[in-house]
């Protein structure tokens, strides 16, 4: 070995610091970059070099070379957004996402979504995110994950209504109007004064089309009510339908106000069932399990409340990401429809990743193939509107780069003092 060794030796320090400091670069230039993870670079000895002496053989180093650079996935910061398809994830999984005609799955910790002009979830470069989707009931499908896509942006269609509840009070002090022989003659939905106490509750028909129906409750003795119903259009014209004759099975109640539903032979039930309703526009006959849940106490006949499981028709107002990574629709007859859950991928060895760009992992045979799952504390919680930052630390990377600099500059004097020492080995011939 000459003394041309040290030259190289400086050569490789200015090579080596020279590309930590493009790493330092980057990692700066990335500081605002949504979900990206900074790098470190590893630097190694180069292989040593013998040289004969005195005391034996010893070794000689040749200078530095770069080992490695390594991807930081450390915990990046939260940042609150005012977007609803904005997420985070807490945790070691990734976001998977696809191309469109690509079956390469792409890896990602940057959540800043939206839907494409074909109603697909997509990042901002468009590569579309993957999920597993719901039936019409909300229960998850079985098998891979998928495109997630709202197929219907205009009007979900409307559910008719098959279940009504009524849960009321009836007046105890209330005078009976008929006997249960006589309310059969003597009850007459359109006057008033032959019910004691009525309440409205809108349903909906198989297009969706409100209709009001009327339930009237007439006593007939101490703790016993007859009831009956009748049903108007939307635009409020009755049906002739139901309702001319009061249900022959009455209400009865116990002594403390309770509805009895033990009383009679057979048992009185507390659901009755309305069947065959024709609402005179063309949809399907309608059938109402209607369910009782009334009192009888001294106390104004009021309704405390009233559940029915009908809608009409309504438009897309909004599509959120809830916390367990449910992508839900919402619309504007306050139905919410499960649309797809987020799926996450993890890997052994993340360090493996191949960087593809645009914040964008692809798995190597070194990172191992993926543990896909639905989000959860193995793969990672997520968090809506709300985005992952970028895990460089400034302060930490100006460190690196004071130490990278003067690692610079002293490989340069290295160079400059065996180019001196050279410059007199060359002037011994004069």
């Amino acid at each position: 070995m000459g003394i041309s060794s040290a030259l190289y030796s400086g050569v490789s320090g200015l090579n080596t610091n020279g590309q930590a400091m493009s790493v330092i670069g980057n990692n700066l230039a990335n500081t605002n970059t949504i979900g990206f993870k900074g790098s470190r670079t590893v630097f190694a000895d180069l292989l040593s070099g013998n040289i004969n002496g005195s005391g034996g053989i010893s070794q000689v180093g040749r200078g530095v070379g770069m080992s490695t650079v390594d991807n930081i996935f450390s915990q990046g910061t939260f940042e609150t957004t005012e977007s609803n398809l904005d997420v985070a994830i807490e945790g070691d999984g990734f976001f998977m996402l696809k191309e469109e005609g690509d079956l390469t799955t792409f890896y990602s910790r940057a959540g800043a979504f939206r839907f494409n002009d074909d109603g697909y979830l997509v990042n901002p470069e468009g590569y579309r995110v993957q999920g597993k989707g719901f039936d019409v009931n909300g229960t998850l499908k079985a098998g891979d994950a998928g495109d997630i896509q709202v197929l219907n942006e205009g009007l979900i269609e409307g559910n008719p209504t098959s279940t009504l509840s009524l849960n009321t009070n009836l007046d105890s002090s209330e005078p009976a109007l008929s006997t249960a022989a006589t309310v059969a003659a003597d009850f007459d939905y359109t006057d008033p004064n032959t019910f004691n106490y009525s309440s409205s509750t809108q349903v909906f028909d198989s297009l969706g089309n409100p209709h009001l129906l009327t339930t009237y409750f007439i006593k007939t003795d101490d703790n016993e009510w007859h009831w009956a119903w009748s049903a108007e259009q939307e635009d409020g014209t009755p049906l002739p339908i139901g309702g001319a004759v009061p249900n022959v099975t009455p209400l009865e109640f116990t002594e403390n106000g309770i509805l009895d539903a033990a009383a009679g032979d057979p048992p009185l039930p507390t659901t009755a069932d309305i069947t065959g309703i024709d609402w005179a526009n063309g949809t399907e006959l309608t059938n109402i399990e209607l369910t009782f849940d009334t009192t009888q106490f001294n106390s104004e006949s009021v309704v405390i409340s009233h559940t029915q499981n009908g809608y009409g028709a309504g438009d897309l107002t909004g599509i959120e990401i809830d916390p367990d990574g449910i992508v839900i629709a919402s619309y504007s007859n306050g139905q919410q429809t499960k649309i797809s859950q987020l799926v996450l991928g993890k890997f052994v060895n993340p360090n493996g990743l191949q960087l593809a760009g645009s914040n964008l992992y692809i798995e190597t045979s070194t990172s191992g193939s993926p543990r896909t799952g639905l989000p959860g504390p193995e793969l990672g919680k997520v968090f809506t509107n709300s985005l992952e930052q970028s895990n460089v630390d400034m302060g930490a990377e100006f460190v690196k780069m004071i130490t990278i600099q003067r690692g610079f500059q002293a490989n340069s004097k290295i160079i400059t003092t065996v180019d001196e020492l050279l410059g007199e080995l060359i002037n011994l011939k004069r």
